[in-house]
């Protein structure tokens, strides 16, 4: 169990994502700063109900870790940092807010199960799904890589390159194993192809 920054956000980031923020509210500023003094990571979390700015708001419980890559300061305090997705933590109990969102983590390792789909036949749904929405003028991956060769890292790499909402995203992070995270996000996909197919077909 650790005690970490806490940066609550409305969008979900998987280990191995990069995430780039602009950083404005005094509270988070405070974050950066003591990031920037000490380990350099803190934690983030989807918000469950309210906003990100102002506080207030309800949170899942878990999370993913980013480690400070680059951070720039303006001449009126804001910062812009750069981070990167490193591992999966649940938290277990959110701490006061002083001067920053704070709680008490531990790390959930993925057991790499194989108990879902081969990532590759994931990823082909997945090429399939893009291609519709491309076609369709939604915004898609320009790119789309080979899986992986380790489960675990496959499965969040497909997962963050999956055209899903947030809830959806908490859901695959908060998957017990990664073929879990497989199974869900093949299903996930199945639906979203169904829906775009039937668009394309006027329906």
């Amino acid at each position: 169990m650790a005690t970490m920054a806490m940066f609550p956000l409305g969008s979900v980031l998987f280990p191995g994502a990069d995430l780039a923020l602009r950083v404005f509210e005094p509270r988070y500023r405070a974050l950066v700063d003591a990031c920037l003094e000490g380990a350099q990571e803190f934690g983030v979390t989807l918000i469950e109900r309210g906003s990100e700015v102002g506080g207030g708001d309800s949170r899942f419980d878990v999370g993913c870790v980013a480690r400070l890559v680059a951070a720039a300061r303006f001449d009126d305090g804001r910062w812009a940092i750069a981070a990167a997705g490193t591992r999966r933590v649940r938290v277990r109990r959110w701490l006061p807010e002083d001067p920053y969102p704070r709680a008490e983590v531990e790390d959930w390792i993925d057991v790499p199960a194989g108990d879902g789909p081969p990532p590759s036949e994931v990823a082909t749904r997945l090429r399939r799904v893009l291609a519709l929405a491309a076609e369709l003028g939604d915004t898609a991956a320009a790119v789309m890589p080979e899986p992986a060769g380790d489960l675990v890292t496959a499965s969040y790499e497909l997962s963050r390159l999956a055209p899903v909402g947030p809830l959806d995203q908490q859901a695959l992070l908060a998957a017990e194993t990664p073929g879990r995270r497989l199974v869900l996000l093949a299903r996930l996909l199945a639906e979203e192809e169904d829906v775009l197919a039937r668009r394309l077909a006027g329906g």
